[in-house]
């Protein structure tokens, strides 16, 4: 299934933009995360970066976390859980792909999926907080080709990716397009 992108969207090629571009060059955090994305040890940090995600956004009522302070894209995933219906949140990085925010379950390169996109598979519907503004979302499993064209976009932004993959034992990461449902 091809993903809709609407009429004058620019097609995501996974090469920054020149706005992005000028960002980077005024705050090199971006370039220092990625580096660090792609060591093995970092990994092991990530219980405390978990925490603190949530401290930094608490401090800042869910305007920012971690990620976003370190100049890199980030949102929190709202989604009723797949057994009981309650909404679980998640802070995760996303790769901005078109108009919509493409998400990868690579769990910090563990063998198990993440429980979140087991919950986005029983969902055809989720909330994003970005930047403190919330909105729905249509939620697209990737799959076939265009799951393919998302990988390749997704590691050119984020390099780490690949890392993770081999660190899961090349487990297939689930990847899924947030839409933003206009009401």
């Amino acid at each position: 299934m091809m993903l809709p992108i609407p009429v004058g969207a620019p097609r995501h090629t996974g090469r920054p933009d020149r706005a992005r571009m000028a960002n980077m060059a005024a705050n090199p955090l971006p370039v220092l995360a990625r580096y660090l994305a792609r060591q093995r040890w970092v990994m092991r940090t990530a219980p405390l970066v978990v925490r603190l995600e949530r401290l930094v956004r608490r401090l800042t009522r869910g305007r920012y976390g971690v990620l976003d302070l370190a100049g890199l894209p980030s949102l929190e995933l709202t989604v009723a859980g797949r057994k009981t219906g309650r909404p679980r949140t998640t802070a995760l990085l996303y790769v901005p792909y078109g108009p919509d925010h493409l998400v990868v379950g690579s769990n910090w390169g563990s063998a198990k999926h993440p429980v979140w996109s087991a919950n986005l598979r029983a969902a055809d519907r989720a909330v994003v907080h970005r930047r403190g503004e919330r909105y729905p979302v249509r939620v697209v499993e990737l799959t076939g080709p265009e799951r393919k064209e998302a990988w390749a976009a997704a590691v050119r932004f984020w390099p780490g990716y690949l890392m993770e993959c081999e660190l899961s034992g090349g487990r297939e990461f689930r990847m899924f397009v947030l839409q933003r449902v206009r009401e």
